[in-house]
């Protein structure tokens, strides 16, 4: 292994002097979403039609129309009388987003959109068509309060947690666009969703895996999407991803690590100050081994700060510290905001951390980049509205 260099101290961010950025867990208080369908169980949908003096079986149609034929729209739900569409409808499908802007980049292969809420706050999500799946990067926060300097989205702080249906209304809109061609490449159907988007998932843990529920669940119930098919990310939760783990859900894990160090992870990634790379990654590898499912580990590498050959060498030792098979590494070139004194690391320089990785057998694939021309760093658009 190549000697290792000085540590950087980041700007504003002197770790041994007591300047860490305030992380942020609590959740400022805010008016709640409505009431919708995608918020509650078979069972509790049923209920608020009977309460409502309907047959609960009606809860199912109403179901059918919004998880299998994608629609909100009283005028389509021929099957229900128009009297008790009109009351059901308000009641359990209010309108939850409302597109602001929409920006197309790489030929109309990648579409990110603008959200509004019920409440004004901005969030965002990017549609991203392959010639062999659509992937939907959605939101799980507006904001972020994990304070990671080269994030858009952790430097404009936490507003608030997104619902479960606010986050399953960001899947639906994009399987709509996926089944009505609005992407240029691509299969019809939706089939990959990833919580990358704006926010720490497993910091909305309970919304997160509602959403996550409805969207395995099958028809009528659910969108009845693959598990397998569904990634979850976190800057490194550890009581939290202990709890995924148990969860007997098979989705993907992603650990946002960002360096292999204490001391570079912890001004990079301020959560590291509580839960230490080591921590981490033991928490990840007992997720693979509960659930099977291989982890991805998502290294930003950001220009003359975590892209040191060096470091490639000591994240593979770190990985092999826990074994093999059980773990993929996804180098993402870093996607600058404006402004901003973070930006991607040359190529020769990400071509050799990639290579000290393969030759120590760790898996490893170069994220693919979308949407640079369109603001693409999570939550630029929202930052700037």
């Amino acid at each position: 292994m190549t000697t290792p260099a000085a540590p950087q101290v980041l700007p504003g961010h002197d770790v041994r002097a007591g300047d860490r950025p305030r992380l942020s867990f609590a959740v400022p208080r805010r008016g709640k979403p409505p009431r919708h369908l995608a918020d509650l169980t078979a069972q509790e949908r049923a209920g608020v039609v009977a309460e409502l003096g309907y047959p609960e079986y009606r809860a199912n149609q109403l179901s059918t129309h919004y998880f299998t034929h994608l629609t909100r729209d009283a005028g389509e739900m021929t099957d229900l009388p128009a009297a008790m569409r009109d009351e059901l409808v308000p009641q359990l499908l209010p309108d939850l987003l409302t597109e602001v802007r929409r920006l197309e980049a790489d030929g109309g292969s990648t579409v990110k959109t603008l959200w509004s809420l019920f409440d004004g706050v901005k969030v965002e999500s990017v549609l991203m068509g392959y010639s062999d799946r659509a992937t939907l990067c959605v939101s799980s926060q507006a904001g972020c309060g994990m304070a990671c300097p080269f994030c858009a989205t952790g430097q404009q702080g936490l507003t608030r947690n997104l619902s479960t249906a606010e986050i399953v209304e960001q899947v639906r809109r994009a399987a709509v666009s996926c089944r009505d061609g609005e992407l240029s490449r691509g299969p019809r159907r939706l089939s990959n969703v990833v919580f990358m988007g704006m926010g720490e998932p497993m910091a909305n843990y309970k919304a997160v895996i509602g959403a996550v529920r409805r969207m395995v669940e099958p028809n009528p119930h659910g969108l009845g999407m693959s598990a397998r098919n569904i990634t979850v990310s976190t800057v490194g939760l550890v009581p939290a991803i202990a709890k995924l783990s148990a969860e007997g859900i098979p989705v993907r894990l992603a650990l946002s690590l960002h360096a292999p160090d204490d001391e570079l992870r912890s001004q990079l990634v301020p959560i590291n100050s509580r839960w230490t790379v080591g921590e981490s990654l033991d928490a990840a590898r007992h997720y693979f081994e509960v659930t099977g499912r291989r982890v991805s580990i998502e290294y930003a590498l950001i220009k003359d700060m975590n892209d040191h050959a060096w470091r490639g060498d000591l994240l593979a030792t770190e990985l092999l510290k826990r074994g093999k098979g059980w773990v993929h590494v996804n180098p993402i070139p870093l996607n600058p905001t404006p402004g901003s004194i973070w930006t991607a690391s040359d190529k020769s320089v990400q071509d050799e951390f990639v290579a000290r990785l393969r030759s120590a057998g760790i898996p490893t694939t170069v994220r693919d980049t979308r949407g640079s021309d369109i603001d693409g760093a999570c939550g630029q658009l929202a930052g700037q509205e």
